[in-house]
């Protein structure tokens, strides 16, 4: 069952691109944006963290962090993230231990049996760690409403 609004947010740790573990815990008193994606180098990912990296400063203005979580290796991650130069943690659940706590495991994906990625999904934590946003996509080829989101981070501030 996927994380809902009003859930306190299951707590984690994850190896960033430097393999320094790091989780929501880590930006208690700013907002989160959680952001769970399917893989690094696939379309709609690259172009959902970059239009995150492209919201970042309006984000930082309203005491955001952005955190994205995809399955792939810290090494895969960190290529992605410096090819990007995005400015927001990408971390590695190479255990697929996370997208579980949070409910957003995707099956098979692209049809190969036994591959299971990230639905690509946002939570929004407040301060405290509760849930105030969450959505998650019922098709990998659809991008959040960044409007949305900016919204709701915005006026929790």
């Amino acid at each position: 069952m996927a994380v809902k609004v009003g859930d306190k947010a299951p707590e984690f740790k994850l190896p960033d691109i430097d393999k320094a573990l790091k989780g929501p815990a880590d930006f208690r008193g700013k907002n989160v944006i959680l952001t769970f994606f399917p893989a690094v180098y696939t379309g709609v990912c690259d172009k959902e963290m970059c239009t995150f990296q492209a919201s970042l400063a309006e984000l930082n203005g309203v005491n955001a962090q952005v955190i994205a979580v995809s399955v792939d290796g810290f090494a895969a991650n960190k290529k992605f993230a410096t090819e990007y130069k995005l400015g927001f943690p990408v971390l590695s659940d190479y255990k697929k231990e996370v997208i579980k706590k949070y409910g957003v495991e995707w099956p098979n994906f692209a049809g190969i049996e036994g591959f299971t990625v990230a639905t690509r999904s946002v939570f929004i934590l407040d301060k405290t760690g509760a849930v105030k946003y969450a959505w998650i996509t019922d098709g990998q080829g659809k991008e959040p409403n960044y409007d949305e989101v900016k919204k709701v981070a915005a006026a929790l501030k």
